[in-house]
């Protein structure tokens, strides 16, 4: 009964659940710049792009789009433009989500969250091992 109200949960997740995501991110280590930026959702999709600078030449992009379909929520991904992975979302609580597709290499797990300052941490797991990424705001 439990992991019947679980699913009805995630199955209505919606917009307000991950507007947090919402907006322009930048971080990275000094020499690189990660970039990431969320619209809002319109139309059941909210979409995203994200770039990875070294100095000031783009060595990795990535096309993003959360998909808000009658079933459940996906995180599509399709770095460099490849075909999409779809993750689908297992947790979220208006301040995290996580996305996971058990049969992808790398990464099975994607998990969003915001921080106590403001900023949006990036989790991966999988294959590869765990790697996280901490984006600021980007004040314009």
């Amino acid at each position: 009964m439990l992991a019947t109200f679980a699913l009805a949960v995630l199955a209505a997740a919606g917009p307000a659940d991950l507007a947090f995501m919402k907006g322009a991110w930048e971080g990275g280590p000094p020499g690189m710049k990660f970039e990431e930026r969320w619209t809002e959702e319109a139309g059941g999709l909210m979409l995203g792009v994200s770039r990875t600078l070294k100095g000031d030449r783009a060595i990795a992009f990535e096309f993003l789009r959360i998909e808000f379909r009658k079933d459940a929520v996906f995180y599509v991904a399709q770095p460099g433009g490849k075909p999409k992975t779809e993750f689908k979302l297992t947790a979220s609580d208006g301040k995290s989500a996580t996305f996971e597709n058990p049969a992808h290499d790398h990464p099975k797990l994607i998990r969003y969250s915001l921080t106590p300052d403001g900023s949006l941490k990036a989790e991966l797991d999988g294959a590869e091992g765990k790697q996280a990424f901490t984006f600021k705001p980007v004040q314009r």
